[in-house]
């Protein structure tokens, strides 16, 4: 599916809607793909529910505007890998960790880049949020985009519980967040100002913090990694 396509059903988030046939063929077509990815584990039917709930997830409150449906796979995809995991049918011998605040526009967005970044596939990395925003915060993405990270395919996630219980390593961001709490897990909450309605020069001292934050924490979870 060419981005054309997205861009020509799906403009803004009045024009896609679940009942219109040409999104509902368009996230079938996503929803066949992941089955493919997922034989063996979930049926087609399942992959499909989940991929039309995604959908609808991220279009509640007009959160997400534009290539929707594509997002919604993606979305669906890390559910679907949480819980094959929770249910044993995948194991994984990299640690996971779930970055979580409210909006999953700033602070999360820049660790869960960060730990990516320096992890180097030997950590797996997911941020959510309980009231996600439009889009991740551009004063954010500027401040990442010095660093050689770039956030402009990154949106902002609803925080699943399926996400928090396949983590080993919850953070919540000094944001006043909650997290379903399962047993083993490892839960931190690291008090960090907000980027919200800060530019970059606000911004860059709290994307250093989160930096620091994040190779201590990779020094824990994978000495090797460093």
């Amino acid at each position: 599916m060419t981005h054309d396509e997205y861009d020509e059903t799906c403009r803004d988030t009045e024009d896609c809607r679940l009942d219109d046939p040409h999104v509902q063929l368009l996230l079938d077509r996503e929803a066949e793909e992941l089955a493919r990815r997922f034989d063996g584990t979930f049926s087609i039917e399942t992959v499909r529910a989940c991929v039309h709930n995604s959908f609808e997830q991220l279009n509640s409150g007009a959160r997400v505007h534009t290539y929707l449906p594509v997002l919604a796979a993606r979305f669906a995809r890390e559910r679907l890998e949480s819980t094959a995991k929770n249910q044993g049918d995948t194991v994984s011998e990299i640690p996971e960790v779930l970055f979580v605040c409210v909006h999953n526009a700033g602070r999360s967005q820049m660790a869960a880049a960060l730990l990516h970044h320096h992890a180097k596939g030997r950590v797996l990395v997911r941020s959510a949020g309980s009231a996600p925003a439009e889009s991740v915060n551009p004063a954010v993405v500027e401040a990442m985009s010095e660093l050689g990270l770039d956030l402009t395919q990154e949106f902002p996630k609803p925080l699943t519980t399926e996400a928090v219980q396949a983590a080993d390593v919850v953070i919540t961001m000094g944001c006043g967040d909650a997290c379903p709490v399962f047993p083993g897990k490892r839960y931190l909450d690291w008090q960090l100002d907000d980027p919200a309605g800060q530019g970059v020069d606000a911004v860059r001292p709290i994307r250093d913090e989160i930096d620091r934050r994040v190779r201590a924490l990779l020094d824990e979870l994978v000495p090797a990694a460093t």
